[in-house]
């Protein structure tokens, strides 16, 4: 069975897969990064996992993977397959193409940014599916986003398109970690959430799944640094809309798992800011933890459409469930 090996690159854990020709998950695994041994013991983790995954294929589906695929944080080089820059892990300039290629046997390798990739699986697979316009924004630890635009990701000129979280929507508030003050990823991300409740609470553990607790819970402290995160957020997703005039705006992350104690109080505020801008359908994000793994084994199958322009597999799904297959763990 042809299938991609897809790996999706996170600060301290890996999630990969075997995906095939359809988007099926065929195979999934995990594994610590091992940043803490350092940034070349983490090339060399990645290289190990896919060799592994590799000879998984090999074994259970009677074939080698025939490209890869890989998603990692930071500033990514993908049309030259280099990781740039990743602050989390540690690297500059790593050229995890050749890498990796070498690794499997030279097989192709595609290599892009995790949100991105995120959002190309949201796009096709999940959330997106059939919208010609889609902003895809995860609230994590920080905040990216994905620009949609026929099944495909604008990536940008220079590869940054889609920084959402380094819109200032207060210039008098936080300090960035960009150097910027007031940046939307400063106040409306989960890592802000968590750093606002902690102070309000007075509980250093606490984080933002806590807060997003006593909020439903009716604590008015909860409520007010809940509606200031939201209210920050509607004025950068306005800003992104007004720019970019989405069909569909995908909400994902950790914040989104809070569902309508989240989006309820958003999609009003939103309402509220826009003017003269169509509202778009605002919906939570559909493949979860999934959605990194998918959209690197898309960019490998589009990687070898684009090499192979004879094959026959569809590298955009419109009727397959990724999540319907048996996986392995």
């Amino acid at each position: 069975m042809r299938h991609v090996i897809a790996l999706d690159v996170g600060g301290t854990g890996m999630k990969a897969a075997l995906v095939g020709a359809d988007g099926a998950l065929l195979h999934q695994a995990r594994r610590a990064t091992g940043r803490e041994r350092g940034p070349e013991a983490v090339v060399e983790t990645i290289l190990g996992f896919a060799a592994e995954l590799r000879a998984y294929g090999v074994e259970h589906f009677g074939e080698s993977a025939v490209a890869a695929g890989v998603a990692v944080p930071g500033i990514v080089d993908a049309e030259r397959g280099i990781a740039v820059y990743a602050a989390n892990l540690g690297w500059r300039d790593v050229p995890m193409r050749e890498l990796l290629g070498a690794r499997l046997g030279g097989v192709p390798v595609a290599l892009g940014h995790d949100v991105r990739t995120g959002g190309l699986a949201e796009g096709r697979l999940g959330a997106g599916r059939g919208a010609d316009r889609f902003l895809f924004v995860p609230l994590g630890t920080g905040i990216a986003g994905a620009i949609g635009i026929a099944g495909s990701i604008e990536a940008g000129a220079h590869g940054y398109a889609g920084e959402i979280g380094h819109v200032v929507v207060r210039p008098d508030g936080p300090e960035c970690g960009c150097g910027q003050r007031g940046c939307l990823e400063a106040l409306a991300s989960a890592g802000a959430v968590t750093r606002a409740w902690a102070a309000a609470s007075g509980d250093p553990e606490a984080d933002a799944a806590d807060c997003a607790k006593a909020v439903e819970s009716g604590d008015p402290a909860a409520v007010r640094v809940w509606l200031d995160a939201v209210d920050a957020l509607a004025a950068g997703l306005v800003t992104a809309l007004t720019l970019l005039d989405p069909r569909t705006l995908i909400i994902g992350g950790g914040l989104a798992e809070a569902g309508e104690t989240l989006f309820t109080p958003l999609r009003a505020r939103v309402e509220e800011r826009v003017t003269f801008q169509k509202l778009p359908e605002i919906v939570p994000a559909a493949l979860g933890d999934h959605a990194g793994c998918l959209g690197a084994g898309l960019l490998a199958w589009d990687l070898l459409a684009a090499t192979e322009p004879t094959a026959t597999h569809d590298t955009n799904p419109s009727d397959a469930d990724p999540l319907a297959t048996e996986v392995s763990a």
